[in-house]
């Protein structure tokens, strides 16, 4: 009788090493969606930055009125703008990409040959693909991080403003 105490008492600790192995696997799963979703927030965030930096670059006056109104040759003049006498910082700093981890960035070309935006080279699916902000309504419904393009456009800010509100006639 004592042998199948033995193996009751066994088959009871596998059970519970079997349960508590499912529930480690769930949580780490949770862990991962919650890291994920973290990650494309920071991306969100950073992005933005950059959309912000390159519009003030873009809509800042150099020292001569033929400076206005240009691209960033590369993003560290974001960090130091060349075209000033002084020092203008459009970024504190350059920013890694939140998903890779890497501080290399996709680069949206503009027309003259400066950077227009920033993408992530991630080609991974990511988690958000609705409920974006009006600022992003852009990412709606992308499939990869890398088709997250973060950039100024002057015809899509200008398309973006509010139209002004006609005067109230008496």
């Amino acid at each position: 009788m004592r042998a199948r105490q033995h193996g009751f008492a066994y088959l009871t600790i596998l059970f519970i090493v079997a349960i508590m192995a499912g529930g480690l696997a769930v949580v780490g799963q949770v862990w991962h969606t919650s890291a994920l979703r973290e990650r494309e927030a920071e991306l969100l965030h950073v992005g933005n930055e950059y959309r912000k930096a390159i519009e003030r670059y873009y809509l800042e006056k150099g020292l001569s009125p033929k400076q206005s109104q240009q691209y960033p040759k590369n993003l560290t003049d974001l960090i130091k703008d060349p075209r000033e006498g002084e020092t203008v910082r459009h970024l504190r700093r350059l920013y890694p990409d939140p998903i890779t981890g890497g501080t290399e960035w996709g680069l949206v070309k503009a027309p003259d040959g400066g950077i227009a935006g920033v993408y992530s080279l991630s080609d991974d699916s990511p988690l958000k693909i609705a409920g974006f902000s009006l600022r992003d309504a852009a990412l709606e419904g992308k499939t990869k991080y890398s088709d997250w393009q973060f950039g100024y456009s002057p015809a899509l800010a200008a398309a973006a403003k509010p139209a002004p509100k006609p005067a109230a006639s008496k």
